[in-house]
């Protein structure tokens, strides 16, 4: 989907606060509401916008532990079967296939280290697991959603 300098600028302000209303949205991209409205619909129709959720702070929710995962697998496992055991531990908030020698990486939050390590053992005892790898993060030096790329025109 091509995104015009307007397309742009609704969905970065829709990222920084997506409770925003479609006349406050009007306001700072100079249209009316209905007009930031049908183009609000067709940015979703077009899947640019997959949906809106609210952006939480898991340290706030009490997840103090966070680490990244890399996991090996055993001969060929498919990206689905891998999706479909990560995706019952509520503790994986991600999970991608990778280049490199790890067959997937996961992003783990659990509530301290017994919590992490109760996870990451269990992870570990998936059948077409061979090992894992894990680093803890000390301090998130940067995180922000993804915003269409402006261009220097």
């Amino acid at each position: 989907m091509r995104l015009d300098p307007i397309d742009s600028t609704i969905i970065a302000l829709l990222v920084d606060d997506a409770r925003r209303s479609y006349a406050d949205l009007g306001t700072q991209v100079g249209l009316t509401a209905s007009a930031v409205k049908r183009r609000v619909d067709r940015l979703r129709a077009g899947g640019a916008i997959a949906g809106f959720t609210a952006r939480l702070e898991p340290g706030a929710l009490g997840w103090t532990v966070e680490g990244y995962v890399e996991l090996y697998c055993r001969m060929s496992t498919s990206p689905q079967a891998i999706r479909a055991a990560v995706a019952r531990f509520p503790e994986v908030v991600d999970a991608s296939t990778i280049s490199g020698e790890a067959d997937a990486l996961l992003r783990i939050v659990a509530a301290d280290m017994g919590h992490f390590e109760r996870v990451l053992e269990q992870i570990g005892a998936q059948p077409f697991v061979a090992r894992t790898k894990s680093v803890l993060v000390l301090s998130a030096l940067l995180r922000r959603p993804v915003t269409p790329l402006r261009s220097e025109a």
